[in-house]
């Protein structure tokens, strides 16, 4: 159930000023105060609400507290901002009521951080999704763009708004963002040029110089030191709690965010650099021939640094800062500057191109957040503009705020009014006039197109012949003198002839909240605002993109000689569209006051906040509201607050809420003039009937408090008595459980030993009869198994005798057949015996027969045979044992038999080395004519590095592949493939060594025929192509590293940017490759390879030594390159361990 609250609970002070009693200026205050102290800086009149700065952190702005303003009725939680926010937000996507916020106070009191508020409020209760939120982000992050550029440091305020703002937020039929419109009034951009003593300039200023990089600031050729630049003023340069370099990153991030472009923050950038190097121009006198008196440049270096950045020509800037032409119809004069003028000349020249910098800004934040939809769009606009502003020394500026002012108080009590008034009509009500002070003759006093100071103003600026300040406080003494609100010392009225606080130079005006001294000094110049149209066609001339957008009026191809308008009328325009706009908008209201000039928590300067709530017209406002009706309340939360004082309508009430506080009214007794009934709410007229009812209600409350509490105790007291009689019987319960439990187990323990007992004897008894049962059977059974072995052994003795017999039979036969076959084999033997006997005898014969006829042959020659037959049948078994001992057919097989015999040592030899050329031939001829090339450049590499690079014997037993990065086949080198012509020869990737710092680039590394390339790993993109006759020698050093330099030919154009420092892996093919791609060109040199330690790069048109060092291995065994000195890199090699 949701829990009802109120604005008049738990109230410290008074909610509501409305409410307040008895009012007056000292309750007013004193209201203030009390809630200040409590911390409740947010008090309503009405709708209003009044927001005082705690100049601290407070925790109500939590999400939580977002959660819980959510979709509650404006007086049902304390006074809050969120409140406001929500009831315009709701009345906007609910009741499609274009809305608007008004924030006013002085500089100080808040009204920046109030807008960011709404604006974050609104960012959080509407609606989700991408599209949304990015739309969100952009409106919120718009905020530090134009503080940056709109806000400084000044006496009451750290980050003060020196510029109006008003935004309108567009939202759809949803209630979800769509975009925004920003529009600026009257930048205060004197302050580019000078500042008041303990002020600041603009916050981009000092933020530029403090987070910028160092390569930013040399771009920008600035300075860090704030002191180098006169625009900024030193006493107040550094400010507690403001880190310029973190809002500097966080107004480029923001810049981001908005939409902006890399090279429009670049833009922006040189223009604020610009605006810096500008007040830096100093000038001196010089006279001429004619004695006048000119102006000239003392430094030209500033004046040549500023050129460079806009672009611009030294020469038509210069001229522009010494002299002036002016036009008149067909006729040009041009006219020397005096020193005076020179200066002039530069500071309306910065205060112009800051100013339409800040405009241009404003326009571009506007095309990134406005609505990309067509359609009809709801709006919420949020105006955050200066307060009513009372100094000791008032001029221009303030006059013209205060003027914004008097229209915004106008505007506010005709739509307070308008409200009321049309409220109680929609109620039913009867609507009284109400008389209050109607500040329209002083708007009329200013903005009068005939008689009005304004009009005045523009028009002496106009008038020829010589125009001045004084000439215009003249003309006011004239036409103002009998103007009620108007005061000068020569005013008509003789009454101000001896009022000393009122100097000759000076006049008074009385507004709504006081009376306010202007001097008249600087008005003119100040409503003029004149910049010379030489340096208006000076900065159209510079070549920077964005300043020809901001000064437009420089083209001669247009040349206006209109005279532009005044400031003053420009602001008067601004204010009347303004007011147009908000007249159309549902008016929400937020008045800042600031407690103490101290910037301080917990003080409160009573004359301070009593000043602001004069002039912000506080008092007026509550007793407009209180004029009709100080209160009104809907019947449903009426009835559902205050029913508990009526017997009637208590505890519920079950008709027409109307006919409930009718009822309860009468039961009351309210008198009939202090309420009227609307068709909605019920309308109270005097504060005191409201406290009436509320204290009424408080006793009420204590009453039905005490009465809840006698039931309570009653109740509980009953409960209690019941708990412990149930508790009583469930323990009487359990102990008789308990009883009959334990007597039933002892009975149950006595039955089972008797059981126990009895069992044991009857098993007992049954044991001794089966063991003599079983003892007798036993007794049978052994008689009969010793009876039946018996039988059996006689059985078996029986057969073995039968046995015996057959067997000696057997054996005897057995014997006999033996005996038998033995003496026919010894017969056969004997016969056989003879028969071989008779053969060897014969052939014996034969053979002495044979000798004698042939022994004469054999006789002389006997020696050499035997010595032929025994070298023969030697060589037969060396031939033999070679066969079976042959070493493999790998040709780096260095194995080979032994020989056996010494005169065998040179065929040995020659047996071996037709054995390895044989087999060497076996080998190539397995070869395809790939792999005859890759060993040719194997070959090759052995002939270039053998004995001369420590890498080459690890590089032996790698192959060479050639295309390492498959670049044909992969699909993300395909365009990089399609721009080569020709066949690639090698394709790596290596690392081309910068010579600013030693550090590697991933370069992909392509040969060719023809020409290599090195291209971007990444994209692909070739970044150089050199034809190979350009290359006119190699160098590398004797170590384990893969660094090697590609030396190009002097003059021709590869060696426009110089020599390259590669890296690789692969440094023994790649120079192989090129090595021998140069040896077989018969167009061209061999390439020369240079094998040293220190050897010569030429980089563009210096040349640097590259030296190589041993060192031992730190960060593992990785090779580093590192700069000592502009003409020296030095590679170290870790040394093998």
């Amino acid at each position: 159930m949701e829990v009802k609250t109120s604005l008049l609970d738990n109230m410290i002070g008074v909610g509501d000023m409305v409410l307040l009693e008895p009012l007056s200026e000292d309750s007013f205050l004193g209201n203030l105060k009390k809630r200040f102290d409590h911390s409740e800086i947010y008090t309503y009149i009405g709708s209003v609400v009044i927001s005082m700065n705690p100049y601290r952190s407070l925790p109500i702005y939590t999400p939580e507290k977002v959660e819980e303003y959510r979709n509650r009725n404006f007086y049902e939680l304390s006074p809050h901002i969120y409140a406001l926010a929500d009831e315009a937000y709701r009345s906007l996507r609910d009741q499609d009521k274009d809305q608007c916020i008004l924030i006013t106070g002085e500089s100080g009191a808040g009204k920046t951080e109030a807008s960011k508020l709404v604006m974050s409020y609104v960012a959080a209760v509407c609606g989700k999704g991408h599209e949304v939120n990015k739309v969100k982000e952009q409106l919120l992050q718009s905020n530090p763009v134009l503080e940056a550029f709109g806000n400084a440091k000044t006496v009451r305020n750290d980050n003060s708004s020196r510029f109006g703002k008003y935004m309108d937020i567009e939202f759809d039929f949803k209630g979800d963002p769509l975009g925004g419109v920003i529009s600026n009034y009257l930048l205060e951009k004197s302050r580019v040029v000078k500042q008041p003593r303990g002020e600041r300039n603009f916050h981009v200023f000092y933020q530029l110089l403090s987070g910028a990089s160092d390569d930013t600031l040399r771009k920008l050729k600035l300075d860090r030191d704030f002191s180098k630049y006169n625009y900024l003023s030193l006493d107040s340069a550094v400010v507690n709690g403001l880190d310029d370099a973190a809002n500097f990153r966080t107004v480029r991030n923001a810049m981001q965010i908005v939409g902006f472009m890399e090279d429009e923050v670049q833009s922006v950038l040189e223009l604020v650099a610009a605006v810096l190097k500008l007040g830096n121009i100093e000038f001196k006198p010089e006279s001429r021939c004619n004695g006048t008196d000119e102006s000239r440049v003392k430094d030209k270096n500033d004046l040549k640094e500023m050129c460079e950045l806009l672009g611009i020509e030294q020469s038509v800037l210069e001229r522009a800062f010494s002299y002036r032409t002016v036009e008149a119809k067909m006729e040009k004069v041009s006219t020397t500057l005096n020193v005076a003028q020179a200066y002039y000349a530069r500071d309306a020249l910065a205060k112009n191109l800051y100013s339409r910098l800040f405009s241009w800004l404003v326009t571009r934040i506007n095309e990134s957040i406005q609505a990309q939809t067509k359609a009809r769009h709801k709006v919420m606009g949020v105006l955050d503009i200066y307060g009513f502003e009372i100094f000791e020394d008032n001029s221009f500026e303030q006059f013209i705020i205060n003027y914004c002012n008097e229209k915004l108080q106008q505007i506010f009590i005709e739509l307070t009014l308008r409200e009321e008034q049309e409220e109680y009509v929609r109620e039913g009500i009867e609507w009284t006039n109400i008389e209050y002070f109607n500040n329209a003759i002083i708007c009329d006093l200013i903005e009068n197109n005939q008689n009005g100071i304004l009009a005045m103003l523009d028009e002496e600026c106009l008038r020829p012949g010589t125009v001045t300040d004084e000439t215009f406080l003249d003309k006011l003494n004239t036409i103002c003198a009998d103007h009620q609100h108007f005061e000068s010392r020569l005013n008509k009225n003789s009454k101000f002839l001896n009022d000393h606080s009122l100097p000759h130079n000076c006049f008074r005006i009385q507004h709504y909240a006081g009376k306010v001294l202007y001097r008249v000094e600087g008005f003119v110049d100040k409503n003029n605002d004149l910049l010379y149209r030489d340096l208006s066609q000076a900065m159209y001339k510079a070549n920077h993109s964005l300043i020809k957008q901001l000064f437009p009026e420089g083209n001669p191809a247009k040349v206006n000689l209109k005279r532009p308008p005044t400031a003053g009328f420009q602001f008067r325009a601004s204010v009347g569209t303004l007011m147009r706009n908000l007249q159309t908008k549902n008016p929400n209201y937020i008045r800042c006051i600031k407690p103490n000039d101290k910037k301080a928590s917990h003080i409160f300067t009573d004359s301070l906040v009593c000043h602001q709530v004069r002039y912000l017209g506080l008092m007026e406002n509550v007793r407009v509201r209180r004029a009709g009706y100080a209160f009104r309340q809907p019947y449903e939360p009426c009835l559902e607050r205050y029913k508990m004082l009526c017997k009637r309508t208590w505890p519920h009430w079950k008709g027409p809420a109307r006919e409930g506080v009718e009822v309860l009214m009468a039961d009351l007794q309210i008198p009939a003039e202090e309420i009227a009934y609307g068709r909605s709410k019920i309308f109270i007229r005097n504060p005191r009937t409201l406290f009436f009812l509320e204290e009424k209600r408080k006793q009420c409350l204590q009453d039905l408090a005490t009465l809840i509490q006698k039931i309570y105790r009653g109740w509980k007291c009953r409960t209690h008595f019941l708990l412990m009689k149930k508790s009583q019987i469930v323990v009487a319960a359990w102990y008789r459980r308990y009883a009959q439990q334990k007597k039933y187990r002892n009975i149950k323990s006595a039955t089972t030993v008797v059981q126990s007992y009895t069992r044991g004897w009857q098993a007992r008894k049954l044991l001794r009869e089966l063991k003599y049962q079983k003892r007798c059977e036993e007794a049978v059974t052994t008689i009969a198994a010793f009876w039946h072995g018996t039988q059996a052994r006689l059985e078996l003795r029986r057969l073995k005798q039968e046995a015996r017999n057959k067997h000696a039979v057997t054996v005897i036969w057995a014997y006999w057949q033996g005996t038998k076959a033995r003496r026919e084999l010894r017969q056969l033997k004997e016969e056989a015996r003879n028969k071989h006997a008779v053969s060897v005898i014969w052939a014996g014969w034969q053979g002495t027969k044979v000798r004698r006829e042939y022994r004469k042959f054999f006789r002389a020659n006997a020696g050499k045979k035997i010595y032929d037959f025994t070298i023969q049948r030697i060589i037969q078994k060396y031939f033999l044992g070679l066969k079976s001992n042959m070493p493999s057919m790998s040709p780096i097989d260095k194995k080979w038999p032994a020989r056996p015999y010494g005169f065998l040592d040179g065929v040995h030899t020659e047996l071996r080395k037709i054995f390895h050329h044989w087999r060497c031939k076996k080998y190539r001829d397995q070869f395809t004519e790939e792999k005859k090339a890759v060993y040719e450049e194997k070959l090759e590499a052995s002939e270039i590095f053998k004995d001369k690079k420590a890498l080459y014997p690890s590089s032996v037993s790698q192959p060479f592949k050639g295309d390492y990065l498959e670049i044909s086949k992969n699909p993300k080198y395909q365009k990089l493939n399609s721009a080569v012509d020709e066949k690639v020869l090698l394709a790596d990737v290596v690392n081309k060594i910068n010579r600013a710092n030693g550090k590697g680039t991933p370069r992909i590394f392509l040969l060719t025929k023809k020409n290599f390339v090195l291209a971007d790993q990444k994209t692909g993109q070739v970044k150089a192509s050199i034809p190979l006759p350009d290359v006119t020698s190699v160098s590398v050093s004797t170590q384990k590293d893969g660094f090697f330099a590609l030396k190009l030919k002097e003059g021709s154009a590869s060696a426009v940017k110089g020599d390259f420092l590669l890296s690789s892996e692969h440094l023994i093919e790649i120079i192989t490759k090129l090595h021998r791609i140069g040896a077989t060109a018969a167009d061209r040199e061999k390439l020369k390879v240079d094998i040293s330690d220190e050897f010569l790069v030429q980089f563009k048109q210096d040349k640097v030594c590259v030296k190589f060092i041993q060192s031992s291995p730190k960060n593992g065994n990785s090779v580093s390159c590192k700069r000592k000195n502009n003409r020296l890199l030095e590679v170290s090699v870790p040394t093998s361990p």
